[in-house]
């Protein structure tokens, strides 16, 4: 089973994922309010994917995407946002994340890409 921690500061996004993953067969091992949060989370509980809001408080998606790659490179991250310009892509790809996904996306879509993520060399 895939184990995965979403990071977002919205916690009624983070109880749709919690529902989505519930669904496919995604154990959700945490959940985090902040980038902070999102990087001890990962230490203390070694996810196989991480899925990471870009816009977060006290540290963004993509600072934390960056940390997390270089304390535990073998974690997965997806990242995602109500913003869809190149730029934050490109920045989220750069970070370490090897897929970003647009809010609002459907349920499939998120299973989709989670699936992918650990599969991805």
């Amino acid at each position: 089973m895939i184990r995965m921690i979403v990071a977002d500061d919205a916690p009624f996004i983070r109880e749709i994922v919690r529902h989505v993953a519930d669904s496919n067969q995604i154990e959700l091992v945490g959940e985090a309010a902040d980038g902070n949060e999102a990087v001890q989370l990962t230490t203390q509980l070694k996810p196989d994917v991480v899925l990471l809001d870009i816009i977060m408080p006290n540290k963004s998606g993509i600072e934390a995407a960056k940390e997390i790659s270089r304390l535990h490179p073998e974690v997965k991250m997806i990242a995602f946002s109500t913003a869809d310009q190149d730029t934050l892509v490109m920045r989220a790809l750069e970070a370490g994340c090897c897929s970003y996904l647009v809010k609002p996306f459907k349920a499939d879509e998120l299973a989709k890409a989670i699936r992918e993520s650990v599969k991805a060399p």
